[in-house]
């Protein structure tokens, strides 16, 4: 499938903003939605649209088939070993706050570390900061090479036989880095600590093997990878799970309730109290399908050429500084001198283009960065060269417009 037959699955892409041609380039913050996502989406709510795990009748054997057949699509995509490692949330902020208040409150105490990077999206952050303080355990931070990279030697230094939890991002999504997981991993297993990956920025587009990276815990979410918002998944070695108590009850993950005491059911049900996200668990499943149909090896080979092209075409204007390293994921995030990143997205905006700016819900990374705010352009599998040019000529025309002002 070429990029142009994969454009024309996506029914967003095909409208003028502001008199042009829509270029979206923020796939980072959420990806657009395939016409095989939208009408299963839809063949739900029309066709057998029920509660799942409760009724007998028809519908809600059909809605149930599918709610755990998009699980099972899941353990695939992952490669886990059973589909009982797989938990349905509401995105990867709350499997991450799952783990620190489940996980995290029973194992870690006071005098433990709990270590993490600089580049890690908010959501990865303020629940271990949460998990300190309410716990005793110290914060540790692994320090950053200078093109926004992690050495190996760093880690080993930083992470002892105090850390219980190292937590960190598989792809940053400010800078693009793309982090040695694997090799963390084998660290942080050596000294006794777990392994938290936040794989938002990954899972879409790459390979993700939770074998091959021996993590102990992934996150990820629906929205970025061309499935419904307010869906991810929570993956956890289940040796873990079994030990870890529900942080939400009620019906649905409860075995028996007496009137004094309950107890809840078996994996992964007992961590999905209440009606679960039926709807965007399917939807989930249809945006696997589609995104094993291209190929994760393509999209990854497609992203990484969209991000040199946009390196080699920022390279051309002056005064544009750019920031992570060369070898990165499919996202440029960049500042212009002299020019709010706010008012960069503004003026391109105009132009139809539709990037991101702001702290990116990273602002530790920002202070070390030195600066404010960065304007970010984030690419997917539906995106070409020829949106760059206009991204490109897009910014030379803001750079020129403030240079006037100013």
């Amino acid at each position: 499938m070429n990029v142009n037959e994969i454009r024309a699955l996506f029914p967003i892409l095909h409208q003028q903003v502001n008199g042009h041609p829509l270029v979206y380039f923020d796939s980072a913050a959420t990806s657009q939605k395939p016409l095989p996502v939208i009408e299963t989406l839809d063949r739900y709510y029309r066709e057998y649209n029920s509660n799942v795990h409760r009724g007998v009748h028809t519908l809600g054997t059909k809605a149930t088939d599918a709610y755990e057949g998009a699980r099972e699509k899941v353990r695939r995509f992952l490669n886990a070993q059973s589909a009982q490692e797989i938990i349905f949330t509401r995105g990867t902020t709350a499997s991450l706050n799952l783990v620190a208040s489940s996980y995290g409150r029973a194992n870690v105490k006071e005098g433990d570390e709990i270590v993490i990077t600089y580049m890690e999206h908010h959501s990865n952050l303020i629940p271990w900061q949460q998990l300190a303080k309410q716990t005793g355990a110290t914060l540790k931070y692994i320090p950053l090479q200078e093109d926004g990279t992690i050495d190996l030697r760093d880690v080993e230094a930083t992470v002892t036989e105090a850390a219980k939890i190292v937590a960190i991002a598989h792809v940053s999504n400010v800078l693009g880095t793309i982090n040695p997981v694997r090799e963390i991993a084998r660290i942080a297993h050596e000294r006794g600590a777990v392994v938290v990956v936040d794989a938002a920025q990954s899972a879409p587009h790459m390979k993700v093997d939770v074998q091959e990276l021996d993590c102990d815990f992934l996150a990820l979410s629906g929205h970025k990878m061309c499935g419904p918002t307010g869906i991810g998944v929570l993956y956890g070695k289940k040796k873990w799970l079994e030990q870890m108590e529900p942080v939400e009850f009620g019906g649905e993950m409860i075995d028996f309730v007496e009137l004094y005491d309950s107890t809840w059911k078996e994996l992964p049900w007992k961590f999905e109290g209440g009606t679960p996200i039926i709807a965007g668990a399917i939807g989930l499943g249809a945006a696997i399908d589609f995104l094993e149909q291209v190929g994760l090896d393509a999209i990854a080979a497609h992203e990484h050429e969209l991000a040199q092209y946009a390196l080699e075409r920022l390279a051309g204007i002056d005064g544009v500084t750019v920031y992570g390293p060369k070898e990165r994921a499919g996202l440029v995030t960049f500042n212009i001198e002299g020019v709010h990143p706010h008012d960069v997205a503004t003026v391109l905006d105009a132009e139809g283009v539709a990037i991101r700016a702001g702290h990116h819900c990273a602002q530790p990374l920002m202070k070390w960065l030195g600066v404010t705010a960065t304007a970010r352009a984030s690419f997917y599998l539906y995106n070409t060269k020829e949106e760059i040019d206009r991204f490109i000529a897009a910014l030379q025309k803001a750079k020129e417009y403030f240079s006037h002002v100013f």
